[in-house]
């Protein structure tokens, strides 16, 4: 069964900087993907909406990034057994987004 998690990031980089930071960090989190290598995720962007799938331990995960002035908005579909352990994923997904999101 599907499970959907939803995350909000506040930030105060702008879109255009947030959009940039996050065009990176998925680069670099796409590599990271269990079993699976970059080819393994997909991107689209359609404005400012970032829309993503991958491919992890053989399940397709689905989700949509909004990058907004003030925050990013993160809604992704765990399926099957990545469902079961929505909880750390979610806290693992808002601790890398607010890493990339912190100004500096």
């Amino acid at each position: 069964m599907a499970k959907p998690i939803s995350i909000t990031i506040p930030h105060q980089l702008g879109a255009a900087e947030a959009r940039r930071r996050l065009e990176t960090g998925l680069e670099q989190l796409a590599g990271q993907i269990p079993g699976g290598d970059a080819a393994r995720f997909t991107q689209s962007w359609s404005g400012d909406v970032l829309n993503f799938s991958a491919l992890a331990m053989g399940q397709a995960i689905t989700g949509a990034v909004a990058v907004l002035e003030d925050h990013v908005r993160l809604d992704v579909t765990l399926p099957g057994m990545l469902g079961m352990i929505a909880g750390k994923i979610k806290g693992e997904l808002e601790k890398r987004g607010r890493l990339l999101l912190e100004k500096k």
